[in-house]
């Protein structure tokens, strides 16, 4: 692949905007609620205060996040994603249904009604059928 299209690929422009650790962790806090700086601090083990504050700068530059004034004196906000930003869900299930095969196997997000380990699969909602193991499953394109 030439160096200009690796550029622009969708991954690419995907890991641009939230490709770091903290970024990804700062989206999967706040997809249950929206959380205020303190309570982020607490839910993200081992990130700094100045990281998270980057970070949800970051954030609110790229769109995926708001700041909403909850107090005016002293100043305070209460993060909330964004439309954008709470598509990010099925990126982040995905990270983890593989982070959970090199992992703890009792870690691994499970079906809350059965409790069985859920399963990641490529789906083509216009065929209306699974596509895992197609043979030319390696040949998928992205638009």
């Amino acid at each position: 692949m030439a160096q200009s299209e690796i550029a622009s690929s969708p991954l690419s422009e995907a890991l641009a905007r939230v490709g770091d650790r903290w970024t990804l962790l700062v989206v999967e806090a706040l997809l249950s609620e929206p959380r205020r700086f303190n309570d982020l601090l607490g839910q993200i083990p081992g990130i700094a205060a100045n990281i998270l504050s980057d970070r949800l700068k970051r954030l609110e530059r790229e769109g995926l996040l708001v700041a909403r004034p909850y107090s005016e004196r002293p100043p305070r906000v209460a993060y909330h994603l964004t439309a954008e930003g709470k598509e990010l869900a099925g990126a982040l299930r995905l990270l983890a249904y593989w982070g959970s095969g090199h992992a703890d196997p009792a870690q691994a997000p499970r079906h809350p009604a059965c409790g069985t380990p859920i399963e990641a699969r490529w789906y083509c909602p216009t065929c209306d059928r699974l596509v895992d193991h197609e043979p030319d499953q390696a040949e998928v394109h992205f638009v």
